[in-house]
């Protein structure tokens, strides 16, 4: 079994899996205050939630956005299990062909999704990860990373929306009862499922555009995709699971 590991600004997503079979994925909070020891414990008691002995997991890939935690969480997980820890990173193999104008600044996360969903799915195609921030990605039929768009995430929005209005409260991440809201609460959950649904339909169509295509395969994935993605009229894959298949892949390259 292998410990997956993917940080990220407001989750760290933790996973496991047995050769093809991703075992369970979760999220704890980011947090910049926890020691490597807290942090150990948090993945060990995970894992024990799911009935997996940490000695029972023979390595871990690690993929980061936050690099002052990325090494925390190396010497933590270490600390638990049998085998290292790979990170995500130079010097990795990926097999992933870049086409970025610098290719370091790509976030591990992107390339991590960009292996999965090439392995997985059909190309042209582009992946939407909805998180702290949305980003966007476009692979080209050549199985290229060609660049894509960030975009605010949900949350960073509204929170910036309720930080900077005087009548507007924070409300919860869920669809309103109808388009048309009737009320403050239900204006504010319209704009925020139909906005953020209409600006990705928005998107596809012109990265469709742009490559000269309409087959071009859609795939969501990340923490609030699952909230936004049914309000979408473009036909979109959702696969909570994409990051972890990238890290088994890349695992299974470096091992």
């Amino acid at each position: 079994m292998i410990l997956a590991i993917d940080i990220g600004n407001t989750n760290i997503v933790v996973g496991c899996f047995d050769k093809d079979d991703v075992l369970f994925v979760e999220r704890v909070s980011t947090d910049h205050t926890k020691t490597e020891l807290e942090y150990a414990i948090s993945l060990k008691n995970v894992l024990e939630i799911y009935g997996i002995h940490p000695k029972q997991v023979e390595g871990g890939i690690i993929s980061s956005v936050v690099p002052p935690l990325t090494n925390v969480l190396k010497a933590s997980a270490e600390k638990i299990i049998t085998g290292d820890v790979l990170v995500v990173g130079p010097g990795v193999k990926t097999g992933l062909n870049i086409l970025m104008d610098n290719p370091a600044s790509v976030g591990s996360d992107l390339i991590v999704d960009a292996v999965a969903a090439i392995h997985e799915y059909p190309v042209p195609l582009i992946f939407v990860d909805m998180g702290t921030a949305t980003t966007i990605s476009v692979v080209d039929e050549e199985k290229r990373y060609r660049g894509g768009m960030i975009l605010p995430g949900i949350r960073v929005s509204m929170d910036s929306l309720t930080a900077r209005t005087a009548q507007l409260p924070h409300i919860s991440v869920e669809p309103p009862k109808r388009l048309i809201g009737r009320n403050t609460i239900d204006c504010m959950k319209s704009g925020m499922i139909y906005g953020n649904a209409s600006c990705v339909d928005g998107m596809i169509r012109r990265i469709k555009k742009e490559l000269g295509r309409e087959d071009v395969t859609v795939i969501a994935t990340g923490g609030l995709s699952k909230v936004i993605i049914p309000y979408c009229e473009e036909k979109i894959i959702y696969d909570n699971e994409l990051l972890l298949k990238g890290l088994r892949l890349i695992y299974e390259k470096n091992k």
